[in-house]
């Protein structure tokens, strides 16, 4: 979302503010009036939107895009993010106000890969949504549901999930097999992953290596999606503004236009 897009669906616009504006609509806060409202990544959210949300938390009111007088609301907000907002309250890019405002109930969900006893019924689910979505019937062998529970999952359930569904799609017998998954999971092997990341006995620089695999990981993602950012990014689970932001950090924002042309 932009920005202006972004107050739009959230605050609601009135008829004629803006081009395409052709009648009054209502935004989420106000459709979620007397209910819940879940705003995901908020961590990525523009000090100036910023600015606007923690009004809205503050006098309970919003005012839609070109409309004179605000509106009541009582909503409970919801907020989710990847990142510590705490540490960006203290580097500035994150209002310490509105950190506070939204911390009133905080909950720590840990990675996939903390909490490997979740995954059998994640697993369950995820089959079952996509068999339902392509009129199947599958179960997943004892074999491929033990790769599943040991696979790290750096990429968290949003990860488990492409899994599963790439596999309902490939699987051609009654139950998915191994054979279904990919290689990267079907050759994880956790002792030769700690081996490679072993700590040399002379130390390392951690700034400096941190930043080589994060461009890795940009230019691995880039790749995989022939350029495409916003697939990228999806990869990386990351908005499309901090993908651009990793293409200028690491100086690479040509390799990603060369790879969407093709060359």
């Amino acid at each position: 979302f932009t920005e202006t897009l972004l107050e739009s669906e959230l605050f609601g616009y009135v008829k004629g503010s803006f081009t395409g504006a052709n009648t009054n609509r209502k935004g989420l806060f106000e459709a979620a009036n007397k209910g819940s409202i879940f705003l995901d990544e908020i961590g990525e959210m523009s000090p100036a939107m910023q600015v606007m949300l923690l009004r809205v938390l503050q006098e309970r009111r919003v005012r839609p895009v070109g409309a004179h007088e605000e509106l009541q609301i009582d909503a409970r907000v919801i907020a989710a993010t990847n990142r510590d907002l705490k540490q960006m309250s203290i580097e500035g890019t994150f209002r310490e106000d509105l950190f506070y405002r939204i911390s009133v109930i905080p909950i720590h969900l840990p990675p996939l890969r903390e909490r490997s006893e979740d995954i059998p019924d994640l697993v369950n689910h995820f089959v079952g949504k996509y068999c339902d979505q392509s009129g199947r019937n599958l179960g997943i062998s004892p074999r491929a549901m033990h790769l599943l529970e040991n696979y790290m999952w750096g990429g968290n359930v949003r990860e488990l999930e492409h899994t599963i569904e790439r596999a309902v799609a490939l699987e051609r017998t009654e139950e998915i097999q191994p054979e279904r998954l990919p290689e990267h999971i079907t050759n994880y092997n956790p002792e030769r992953i700690r081996a490679e990341f072993e700590l040399p006995a002379d130390g390392l620089n951690l700034t400096a290596h941190l930043e080589n695999l994060e461009k890795t990981y940009v230019i691995e993602a880039l790749r995989l999606t022939a350029g495409n950012q916003t697939k990228a990014a999806d990869l990386l689970q990351m908005q499309v503004r901090s993908l651009r932001h990793l293409l200028d950090k690491h100086s690479i924002r040509t390799l990603s236009a060369q790879m969407r042309s093709g060359e």
